[in-house]
């Protein structure tokens, strides 16, 4: 327990600067993340801390082991080839059902979202963008109403979304993004075929870009070190 408690600490705060720890690779992939350490360092009781590792544990950032504990999640290459082979799928089908039952009004809201992603590019949080990016996705299939493929896209999305966070630099994204408008305009168009070639496409292009070899190793000893950086 730490001798000066901080109350206006919450775990969503704690959660959050982890996040922004994750992202900016002070806490590379496979980092332990120890109670004790994170509690000393956010003046916080570890029942706090677990709150925020459990969060963090949702959103696959994080994965908790028993027994052994909370370390950064570590996504493989081969898991983001298996990740995309079925994404490539299902979003090649996704569009063409898009492109047929989108409406205006479905337009001008992803419209805004894509402002908004844009301006997140122009910011520091690597979190909201990467966020923002992935809901593009999300949004597409809300439109197209079939409720378990938005549940599959939910869960690749997220398993994405942590695997660019950790791996897929700035320029990458705001490339994506660019790729994201480029759908929209051929799908406002009714050109089904190339919405379908623009969607697989931009997906080989964000597989393509991620750089497994550019993340430091874990050192477990640098937690509070990298916390405090």
């Amino acid at each position: 327990m730490p001798e000066h408690i901080d109350p206006a600490m919450t775990a969503e705060a704690i959660a959050e600067d982890i996040v922004a720890a994750i992202v900016s690779h002070r806490l590379p992939p496979g980092t332990k993340l120890r109670e004790e350490a994170l509690a000393s360092v956010y003046r916080v009781s570890r029942t706090k801390v677990r709150a925020a590792l459990l969060m963090l544990s949702k959103d696959k950032l994080i994965q908790i082991v028993p027994d052994k504990g909370a370390f950064v999640a570590k996504p493989s290459a081969e898991e983001a080839r298996e990740v995309f082979a079925v994404r490539r799928i299902l979003e090649a089908a996704l569009a063409r059902e898009f492109v047929a039952r989108a409406t205006a009004a479905d337009y001008k809201r992803i419209d805004r979202h894509l402002v908004a992603e844009k301006k997140a590019l122009g910011g520091s949080d690597a979190h909201v963008r990467t966020r923002l990016l992935s809901d593009f996705h999300i949004m597409l299939a809300d439109v197209v109403g079939n409720g378990v493929l938005t549940g599959m896209l939910q869960e690749l999305s997220l398993r994405s979304a942590v695997i660019t966070m950790l791996y897929q630099s700035r320029r990458d994204a705001a490339c994506s993004s660019d790729e994201h408008r480029d759908f929209i305009e051929a799908a406002r168009a009714g050109d089904t075929e190339r919405a379908v070639t623009l969607m697989v496409e931009h997906l080989n292009h964000v597989e393509a870009a991620l750089h497994f070899e550019q993340v430091p190793a874990a050192r477990s000893k640098d937690l509070v070190t990298a916390l405090l950086a």
